[in-house]
């Protein structure tokens, strides 16, 4: 009875036993630590026993730190942003493998649901909450849409997307920066507070890419189980906790959208 029951466990926990490494995969920290680690952790679970990779969450503390750790090659797989992904492909040489599929990103700027706030005039001369200078959507396109429009405005940058929309509903800041999944996912109690005021142009949404050490096995591997999550309900689930329908393949020609805004906003390296 032993060596059945001995048995039974082996191919139970085959899958992880099976795993010959763990790769780091590191998300954008566009939310707490807290709260991303609760919405992938899941997610990464799944993937390591579709794949017989053990797969571990990262982040860091915000949007500054995380650009050098990327610059640094320290996640082997990384969820990161538009602009994030074209300046780190170049060096040290992330390779874009999935995207979410039928998504654009879009840059939203939102202000309190009771405010005086209505227009881009009314913002005119003041202090603005942004997540950090190469967020691509809650920054660089909403800042963009601003001088566009010709409104002069002073930058505060907060660490997370969250932080943007807490300190805009406590009236710290009369408006702020985010992107439509974050405000989607953050604290209903704080979402009910907020409106959103303008919304940007779309553009090619962020990138899931590898780092070179990562062997070609291993990125099909994780890339096709990407690719196939949502056809479970479980994994259908696990991707709507994240706003996201599903993944599809990508490559680098899909970020060519960013390419041609031809951006020079520094990050961290």
């Amino acid at each position: 009875m032993k060596k059945i029951t001995f048995s039974f466990l082996i191919l139970l926990f085959s899958p992880f036993m099976m795993a010959q490494t763990t790769l780091t995969f590191g998300v954008v920290p566009q939310q707490s630590a807290s709260k991303l680690a609760k919405l992938w952790t899941p997610i990464f679970e799944k993937l390591s026993l579709k794949t017989a990779i053990n797969i571990k969450f990262e982040t860091a503390p915000d949007i500054p730190t995380f650009e050098k750790r990327l610059s640094q090659g320290q996640y082997d797989i990384a969820y990161m942003n538009p602009y994030h992904y074209v300046i780190f492909n170049q060096k040290p040489g992330y390779q874009a493998i999935a995207k979410a599929r039928d998504k654009r990103i879009k840059g939203i700027i939102v202000v309190a649901k009771n405010s005086i706030y209505n227009n881009f005039n009314d913002l005119k001369n003041s202090t603005l909450a942004f997540p950090a200078p190469a967020a691509f959507a809650a920054t660089i396109l909403t800042q963009a849409d601003l001088k566009n429009n010709n409104i002069t405005f002073q930058s505060k940058y907060v660490s997370s997307h969250d932080s943007v929309y807490r300190t805009v509903a406590k009236g710290i800041y009369p408006a702020g920066g985010g992107v439509l999944r974050t405000f989607n996912n953050v604290d209903p109690s704080i979402k009910e507070q907020l409106k959103i005021l303008s919304t940007t142009k779309g553009y090619t949404p962020h990138a899931i890419a590898i780092y070179p050490t990562v062997t070609p096995k291993q990125a099909k591997k994780i890339q096709q189980a990407l690719i196939e999550m949502e056809q479970s309900d479980s994994g259908k689930a696990l991707l709507n906790n994240i706003n996201i329908k599903g993944f599809e393949n990508a490559v680098d020609s899909d970020w060519d959208d960013i390419r041609k805004l031809n951006l020079s906003v520094k990050v961290l390296k």
